[in-house]
């Protein structure tokens, strides 16, 4: 999913992007500025992609129920929220310059509201994890 998705960015948003600027020569200017505010929330999935990655080797080691996945579910709301705010800096950054298509602000819109769904479940998954593993070491300590 992260090759697909870092092989999209890069090789095929510029071509769309040079393609967009030649239709729209009044736009030409706006070109790199949403390529690069396309490309910034990047990181930040992909860091998410990571930890998620991790979080299921985890699971699949049996070791779920540790420290380290409260780390991971920390980064990855962590991420979808940097995730938001970028896409709503992108997203003002189109209205001031008169230049946000309604298709494009609804896609961001579907984009943000995705993120805010991840950060909402990682952080009641890692306030759930949490209070397992308060009970675990409650439970430890009495046997």
């Amino acid at each position: 999913m992260g090759v697909s998705v870092l092989g999209f960015c890069l090789f095929v948003l510029p071509d769309l992007a040079r393609d967009a600027a030649i239709q729209n020569p009044e736009y030409a200017y706006l070109r790199y500025p949403v390529v690069y505010g396309l490309w910034t929330p990047l990181i930040p999935f992909l860091i998410a992609l990571y930890q998620a990655f991790k979080l299921l080797m985890y699971i699949e080691r049996n070791s779920a129920f540790s420290h380290a996945s409260v780390i991971s579910l920390k980064y990855i709301r962590n991420c979808a929220v940097a995730i938001i705010g970028i896409f709503i800096i992108g997203d003002v950054f189109l209205i001031t310059q008169n230049a946000l298509h309604p298709g494009i602000g609804l896609l961001c819109l579907a984009i943000m509201g995705a993120s805010l769904v991840i950060a909402v479940f990682a952080a009641v998954l890692k306030k759930l994890l949490l209070n397992a593993l308060k009970i675990k070491a409650e439970n430890d300590l009495t046997v």
